[in-house]
């Protein structure tokens, strides 16, 4: 399988994961979404935050961040309100039903890094590979670095050379497998 599925791999094992961890959660009869984890946790070890500061800390999208706090919201695990110093910011934290879950989940996120380890150390560090991927994509996105093997010039002009097909591959969805 070639670079060309890195995208469709990195999200068939994110699926993989996050139905592992939900089989978990069922089992310990616990109401726990896995994409809840970031701010959950965040919110317990720092206290409250505010959405910025969240998406900074997790390095995601503000929009991701609100997604996320709407539906804690809406569970009853996170309060928001209007920060004193700037009443446009909200700042967000656990409620006490929240701060209940956390205790209850504390063991379980234990084990859930103690498995990380041994996954990551079973398969050679896949974490350092992944930080290294990330550092990389920092310097150079992957749009770039398509734009130069298809020799797009600045502006988004095409080389006449390019072919029908290269034009085909720049109107899908980058990697889309």
């Amino acid at each position: 399988m070639g670079g060309a599925a890195l995208g469709a791999r990195l999200r068939r094992l994110s699926a993989v994961i996050d139905a592992d961890a939900a089989r978990i959660y069922a089992a310990q009869g616990i109401k726990f979404e896995q994409r809840w984890y970031g701010v959950i946790n965040q919110l317990a070890m720092k206290g409250p935050l505010s959405v910025r500061d969240l998406a900074a800390l997790l390095g995601i999208s503000h929009a991701s961040v609100s997604e996320t706090a709407k539906s804690l919201k809406q569970a009853g695990l996170i309060t928001a309100h209007s920060d004193p110093d700037d009443s446009r910011r909200s700042v967000l934290s656990l409620s006490r039903s929240g701060k209940a879950l956390v205790a209850k989940l504390r063991p379980l996120w234990d084990a859930f890094d103690a498995a990380a380890r041994e996954l990551d150390a079973e398969a050679g560090e896949v974490s350092a590979a992944l930080a290294r991927l990330e550092d990389v994509l920092q310097r150079k996105s992957l749009q770039a670095r398509i734009a130069e093997h298809l020799q797009i010039l600045p502006r988004g002009a095409l080389k006449p050379s390019l072919t029908t097909r290269a034009v085909y591959f720049l109107s899908r969805p980058i990697l889309n497998s």
